[in-house]
This record gives structure tokens, C-alpha cells and sequence, in this order.
């Protein structure tokens, strides 16, 4: 078990409400999914569960780990309700009372108004990245929910940070919470971090050179505004980079895309905002790099501990202007030692650089609706060709559209092979993305 698993789940197996500090990647989910899922009446079709989350991203991540965990639990109906996608297809949802409910509070509050979800038997209320959410505003959302479900229940709430405004929630809405914190500190033989000055001018031009030097296969670009990261993605695809920007203005279907792209490999750079990528549990990130310091000393930790996880060695590369100097200062306060101060001139090219992604994205045109699983598609790419199974990678079956990522030396060949081909003894629309 991680540190957050077997700190909480004793009290969440025992019925007890609990505020646990703990930032994205310590296995959180996991623990609040084990502890619903025990008490969960599968027989009885009624909503036992509900985890509001602040982002879709993170909605869609929580739903597909409970999943995983009610694997060997028949019949478990779990349902997402986000905002930014249509409300018919969640109403149909609705028809059977699922399980579990998993989503924001916007759509969350909208159902409730619309009477197409029904809360009043339900046994467990999770609120996820509750920070995050009362950022978000969220506040006048969850206590609007909260009016309408059962007061005897169970409250788990999660929160990277504790600040006054968390405390006074959970005052609100929970009874004798078990306090849980795990602690935000980075192993400094895994976590290489260096700081480098820069003139604002020549920003754009010191993190190619960092590109250049460390050449990592992933990484995540931090940038405190959307349209930031629109414009560093646009400066870096000038420079025959494959990078893709996460942002608000996206809409669901291409957040979708740009998140599937980079955690398959088919990108090599993902530039986001804060918001943007709370909740994001990318595996095996070789480095983040701040291309603007977080104004929250505690915020550039959460940054940096996205990758240097689970053994694997990461990096941590951060840019700042002479006057951001007291950011340093804060960083250094409260991590409770100095950071590595580089020098730019020291940077070398590597050698035939480049930064081309190994995959390559196709784009299906069908998906659970259409009953597509992932042994579909790979049967559909090996069974009649030369292409072994080695080189297909990730396979991401959404409600309409399915991807498959593919070596780049064989994504022509693929392309080919399912557009002239039949998935389940149906032709389907299939394009390779950019």
C-alpha cells in the first residue's frame, strides 16, 4: 500500500469521515474507491456513491480507476457526468440508477435540479481535489449538493492543500473527521531540480536549449494562463516540435484527444496550466519544466512531484527572471533547503536532436456504443497482416471514437489495413492525427 492507503483505509473501512491531505499520484483514489466499493449494495440499483471532482480530467480518471477496482464486482454500474458534453447520452445513463456517480459539481447540481439523478440513498460522498474545486468556485455548487443528500453518511474529502477555507468545509459538512497527511517531499536521489535565470525576451529560446540538453522522451510545460500555453505551443510546433496544450477553452472531445496523444507516446510534449492538469496521473514523465514559476511555493512542489515517481528517476527544470527572486526564496522556505542554480551557457546540443514522438495516433470512428473493445481493434490490425503485436501500443475506447497508437514506421501501413479492413464486420472512418 502507499502511505495514504494504509493511513485511511482502516477509517474508511470502519464507516469514519476523514480529511486526508494528498496530492495526485500518492494512490488516493484507490483508497477512497476500495472503501465505497466494499459497502457497496450491487443488488440494489440506487446511488450509493458520489465523487465530485473539479475537472473533467480528472472525473474521467477517478471512474476508470473505480472500474478497474470493481472489475472482480459484477454488475457494477459506475456513470460520469461532466459538463462540456451533451446531456442526453448522461440521461439515458440515468434510466437505471447506477452505483456509483462520478463527476463536476455544475453537471452534478444540474441533474439534481433536472430530477434525472436521485441522491437520496446515498452512503458515501467523496469530495476529490477539494481545493482544487473552491478555486474553481465551486463552493455554492458542492453546498447546494450537499443540501440535497442524506445527512447520515459517510464524508471523505481529499485536498493537496489545507487551507482555511478546506477546514471551514469540512466543518460543514463532516462529523469528527480522522485527520490523514501524507507528506509532500521529494526524494532528491530520484528528483533532479535546477532553477535557471533568464531575460523575459529570450525565454522562448533558453527552453529549446533545455530541450536540446536534457532531450527528454516526455515532458510537461507549465504556464500559468491558457492562452500562454496556446502560444508556446504554437512557437514550439514552429520549431518541428510535437507539443499540445491543455487548457479550459478545449472542448471535451479534444481534451480527449490531446491527453490520449501524450500518455501514448504519440506526443512528446504536453504545455498545460495548473488547473488545466490537476488530477493528471501521467506514468513515467521524464520532466516537468516551468516555463513560468507558480506564484504558490506549495503549487511548484505539487508541479515537480509529477514525475521522479515510483522509482523512476525524473526532472525538474524551472525558469525564472531576476525579479522572481523571491519566488526562489519562498521555494527554498518551503521545501526547507537550497535549489540548484544552473547556468544556460553551460547547456549542450545533443546530437542530431530531435524530438519525434515513437507513436503515431489513428483516430477510429466508433467506440463503446459501438461495442468496440480494444481486442477488436487489435485483432482487426494483426489478424490478417504483418503487423506484430509488438509494435500496436495503447489502445483508448471512448463513447464514439476509439485510438490506437502505433509505431511511427508502421502508421501508414496501419492506417491502410483498418480502412480496408472491417472492426467487428463493420467498416468504420479511420484518419491519422496530426
Amino acid at each position: 500500500m502507499t502511505d495514504i492507503q494504509g493511513q485511511s483505509l482502516p477509517f474508511i473501512l470502519n464507516g469514519k469521515d476523514i480529511r486526508a491531505q494528498a496530492k495526485t499520484g500518492t494512490g488516493k483514489t484507490a483508497a477512497f474507491g476500495i472503501g465505497l466499493l466494499h459497502n457497496l449494495d450491487v443488488k440494489t440499483y440506487q446511488t450509493q456513491a458520489l465523487i465530485l471532482c473539479p475537472t473533467r480530467e480528472l472525473a474521467d480518471q477517478v471512474s476508470k480507476e473505480i472500474r478497474r477496482l470493481a472489475r472482480s464486482t459484477a454488475n457494477t454500474k459506475i456513470v460520469t457526468l461532466c459538463g462540456g458534453t451533451p446531456m442526453h447520452p448522461q440521461l439515458n445513463s440515468l434510466e437505471r440508477h447506477p452505483h456509483i456517480v462520478v463527476g463536476t459539481p455544475g453537471r452534478i447540481l444540474k441533474h439534481l435540479k433536472k430530477g434525472s439523478l436521485d441522491l437520496n440513498n446515498l452512503k458515501t460522498l467523496v469530495l476529490d481535489e477539494a481545493d482544487r474545486m473552491l478555486d474553481m468556485g465551486f463552493y455554492d455548487d458542492i453546498m447546494s449538493i450537499i443540501k440535497k443528500i442524506p445527512k447520515k453518511r459517510q464524508t471523505l474529502l481529499f485536498s493537496a492543500t489545507f487551507s482555511d477555507e478546506i477546514k471551514t468545509i469540512s466543518d460543514e459538512v463532516q462529523k469528527d473527521p480522522v485527520d490523514i497527511s501524507v507528506e509532500l517531499i521529494h526524494d532528491d536521489e530520484m528528483l533532479q531540480q535546477v532553477f535557471f535565470e533568464v531575460n523575459r525576451d529570450t525565454k522562448l529560446e533558453a527552453l529549446i536549449s533545455l530541450l536540446k540538453h536534457y532531450h527528454p522522451e516526455s515532458s510537461v510545460i507549465f504556464c500559468n494562463r491558457k492562452q500562454q500555453c496556446k502560444d508556446l505551443a504554437y512557437a514550439l510546433q514552429n520549431e518541428g516540435l510535437h507539443a499540445l496544450a491543455l487548457h479550459g477553452d478545449l472542448e471535451q472531445k479534444e481534451r480527449n484527444q490531446v491527453l490520449t496523444q501524450f500518455s501514448n507516446k504519440s506526443s512528446s510534449i504536453l504545455i498545460a496550466t495548473d488547473v488545466a492538469a490537476r488530477g493528471l496521473d501521467i506514468k513515467d514523465l521524464q520532466a516537468v519544466i516551468n516555463f513560468e514559476l507558480s506564484p504558490d511555493a506549495e503549487i511548484h512542489i505539487h508541479r515537480i512531484g509529477r514525475t521522479g515517481r515510483a522509482g523512476n528517476k525524473g526532472l525538474a527544470v524551472s525558469l525564472f527572471t531576476a525579479s522572481e527572486s523571491f519566488r526562489i526564496d519562498a521555494i527554498e522556505n518551503y521545501q526547507g533547503q537550497p535549489v540548484t542554480i544552473g547556468n544556460l551557457s553551460t547547456l549542450k546540443d545533443q546530437k542530431n536532436f530531435n524530438l519525434i514522438p515513437p507513436m503515431v495516433t489513428l483516430l477510429i470512428t466508433a467506440g463503446r456504443k459501438n461495442k468496440i473493445r480494444p481486442g477488436d481493434i487489435l485483432g482487426a490490425l494483426t489478424a490478417s497482416t504483418n503487423l506484430p503485436g509488438k509494435q500496436i501500443g495503447k489502445i483508448d475506447i471512448f463513447d464514439t471514437l476509439s485510438y490506437v497508437a502505433v509505431e511511427r514506421s508502421v502508421a501508414s501501413t496501419a492506417e491502410k489495413v483498418l480502412l480496408n479492413g472491417k472492426i467487428k464486420g463493420r467498416k468504420y472512418k479511420v484518419h491519422t492525427l496530426p
